[in-house]
């Protein structure tokens, strides 16, 4: 008899609780657990130039770039992004797609995305860029143009283009209209 009875609470221990109750249709979850989503994405490539470093000169690349050291000359890096982490100093032009401020930089900037300067940021020079975000707290002396988007600006511009062609067009066909009549 008791060789029966721990078969059958071996049978219910193995079965999940009130698997009698639950529809077969609906999938068991368990609140407990947490599986975060698979990202397909590579992980961005970010050279950095380290907080005892000091490069004096041009840099350029194709990466973005994270600086906690000091730069004097000129940063170029059109396509990629440039952080200047709370320690960097920069004392350059720079030229990249995207610049984040978190420390202190001295030279004009021209981005073609957006220009983002932190609480702990500082700024002197001129600004170019479509796209601006000062914080409270952060420092910006000198000039400031907000341009449009090269690709959206040349958009306008052929659409601009292409609604000036239309009208002379148009002009003639109504001159020419009432001239015969």
């Amino acid at each position: 008899m008791r060789a029966h009875g721990d078969r059958e609470r071996s049978q219910l221990m193995l079965q999940p609780p009130n698997s009698s109750q639950k529809n077969s249709s609906t999938p068991s979850i368990n609140p407990g657990t947490y599986t975060p989503p698979k990202t397909v994405a590579p992980p961005v490539e970010q050279a950095t130039i380290g907080r005892s470093l000091v490069i004096k000169g041009e840099v350029s690349g194709s990466e973005s770039l994270y600086i906690d050291g000091r730069i004097e000359g000129s940063v170029n890096l059109a396509d990629n992004r440039i952080t200047i982490g709370r320690n960097g100093t920069v004392a350059a032009n720079i030229i990249a797609r995207e610049v984040v401020i978190m420390g202190k930089v001295q030279g004009n900037i021209q981005c073609s995305d957006r220009l983002d300067i932190r609480t702990e940021g500082g700024l002197t020079g001129d600004v170019v860029t479509p796209r601006i975000s000062v914080e409270d707290g952060a420092m910006i002396k000198g000039s400031v143009q907000v341009r449009a988007a090269e690709g959206k600006n040349e958009k306008h511009q052929a659409q601009h283009q292409a609604q000036n062609q239309a009208k002379p067009a148009d002009q003639p066909k109504a001159i020419a209209a009432t001239a015969s009549a």
